[in-house]
């Protein structure tokens, strides 16, 4: 078992404990804004932006400063910029186009956000914190369409994807919970919703992450988790920018996975990890699979071998998850003996594996446990 820490080390977080912060404690409809959301534009649709209305391009570079590094919100803020500019700015766009509906935060310091947005959607965010490491779980869809059986995400389905402005506002907002002197260190698209099915604004967010003008954080230290969408990874290879990927396996044969995660059927766990082998082909980036241990389902020694088994060969972690529970659903977490024979029958099979310690849960805001409608729990 690997003790190297990985940004999945901490995503097994939530729980539900009182509100103890909103933005706003009015529960009316916010009106409707027709004003452009500036988080959903590239550095160079901006300069674009700009120089059509007559201002130099360096500007945008002044804005974007404000924005990611000294995590401004309004655009009167923004000193060095001409009044007139300022105005202009604030008539045609807006920064934060979402609300804070809540804030909890747990005992290990794990903070986890409910964002509610413009269109009465939600989802949820967390902000780990891990020694000097900040991670982040961030969503990508409102819901979630792929049907894992245990998991809290996709129990009210899918609503729609977000947009780039919307996912780089989770960033912002979590963000923002730091001290002046912290900065985000990693990101993990692990939150609500299946990344890859919303590739192509994830990727723009990304982009915003990766980038000087933007959060300036490492595509090493960036992770797209999917339940596996070969034609969605071969187009995430092609994008060129070696991001982690983790593909949520959780079954080792065709018949338990398609039993867990319904896609499966139409996919397969050959087509699967043949999409994976692709990926690390043309990234050089290790590969990490995910497997949520389910008492009494997927984790007798059979399966443990069956697993070795696939991965053995491969350049990969194995991130073992034991389930975080979720109310409503019949799964529980293995126990400790069983937890134990599964991590020592795949060491002796040769795969590099880690046991995902536990933060947050008291919060729910663990692995599996973010939900689109909080309040329909």
């Amino acid at each position: 078992m690997s003790s190297a820490w990985s940004p999945f080390t901490a995503l097994l977080v939530c729980v539900n404990l009182p509100v103890i912060q909103s933005e706003s404690a009015s529960s009316s409809a916010p009106a409707r804004d027709d004003r452009t959301h500036l988080l959903d534009l590239s550095l160079a649709e901006f300069q674009t932006w700009l120089t059509e209305h007559g201002q130099p391009k360096f500007r945008a570079k002044q804005v974007f400063g404000w924005i990611y590094e000294k995590r401004v919100r309004d655009f009167d803020a923004m000193s060095d910029l001409p009044k007139t500019l300022r105005e202009q700015l604030a008539k045609e766009f807006v920064i934060y186009r979402s609300q804070e509906a809540a804030v909890q935060t747990s005992r290990d310091g794990t903070d986890k956000l409910l964002v509610g947005l413009a269109d009465g959607g939600e989802v949820e965010c967390v902000l780990l914190r891990d020694g000097h490491r900040r991670s982040i779980c961030v969503s990508s869809q409102v819901g979630c369409a792929m049907g894992c059986v245990f998991c809290a995400s996709g129990l009210d389905g899918v609503d729609r994807n977000l947009t780039r402005g919307e996912i780089v506002e989770q960033m912002l907002r979590l963000q923002a919970r730091l001290e002046p002197g912290e900065r985000l260190s990693h990101i993990v698209m692990m939150g609500m919703g299946e990344p890859l099915a919303n590739l192509d604004r994830v990727l723009g967010a990304l982009e915003t992450a990766r980038s000087a003008e933007g959060l300036g954080i490492s595509p090493r230290r960036i992770t797209i988790s999917t339940v596996g969408l070969p034609p969605a990874i071969d187009r995430l290879a092609k994008n060129g920018v070696p991001y982690n990927l983790a593909v949520s396996l959780h079954a080792p044969n065709e018949e338990l996975r398609s039993q867990l995660v319904p896609v499966n059927e139409k996919i397969g766990i050959d087509a699967v990890l043949a999409a994976a082998d692709r990926y690390f082909d043309a990234s050089g980036r290790r590969l990490t699979f995910e497997y949520v241990l389910l008492g009494g389902v997927n984790d007798a020694p059979e399966h443990a071998r069956e697993l070795a088994q696939l991965l053995r060969h491969r350049t990969v972690l194995l991130n073992v998850i034991p389930y975080n529970p979720v109310e409503g659903l019949p799964y529980v977490t293995p126990s400790k003996r069983s937890i134990a024979e599964f991590r020592q029958i795949l060491e002796s099979g040769g795969v590099n594996v880690m046991f995902r310690q536990r933060k947050g849960d008291e919060i729910d805001a663990a692995c599996g446990q973010l939900r689109r409608n909080r309040n329909a729990k």
